[in-house]
């Protein structure tokens, strides 16, 4: 590697990072979609059962949903809650939501590829309660809200 990739590298180096983890959400969305059979997607935990309250998809349809909906922020200004498309209804079988969680990683990816280098991470965005937050905190909030939502599946 040269110098000045080197200095690259260096430059994104948490911009990598909270792709990586980002992308590793997307992997494990995937995963339990896939080993999950269809019928149980979005049955209703057993009463036994302290976690998770809500279904397996369920569970991973909010975590994607957080991801979109700040993705969607920061990249179109598009702050709307994804509850309303993201309905066991609309996203009745595991190839439907395969699909949503694609559509999901790519706008995450758009963002993350305009993400030039670490500082970019220290501008303040807009969100919809009128507040600024630094991207990074938002981002680092963002991960955590999805992995809360995610470990429920």
């Amino acid at each position: 590697m040269t110098d000045t990739e080197n200095a690259q590298t260096l430059e994104r180096a948490i911009v990598e990072s909270l792709d990586r983890e980002f992308a590793h959400l997307y992997v494990s969305w995937c995963a339990a979609i896939a080993d999950t059979p269809p019928d149980l997607l979005y049955a209703e935990p057993t009463p036994s059962q302290q976690l998770p309250s809500a279904s397996i998809g369920e569970c991973v349809l909010r975590s994607a949903a957080a991801v979109e909906q700040t993705f969607g922020g920061i990249t179109a200004n598009l702050w709307d809650d994804p509850f309303e498309w993201t309905l066991p209804e609309y996203l009745s079988t595991p190839a439907r939501m395969r699909d949503y969680l694609d559509e999901v990683e790519e706008t995450r990816r758009r963002a993350f590829s305009s993400f030039t280098d670490d500082d970019c991470l220290r501008k303040q965005v807009a969100i919809p309660s009128g507040e600024t937050v630094l991207l990074i905190n938002l981002l680092k909030e963002t991960l955590a809200r999805a992995a809360a939502y995610l470990s429920g599946a």
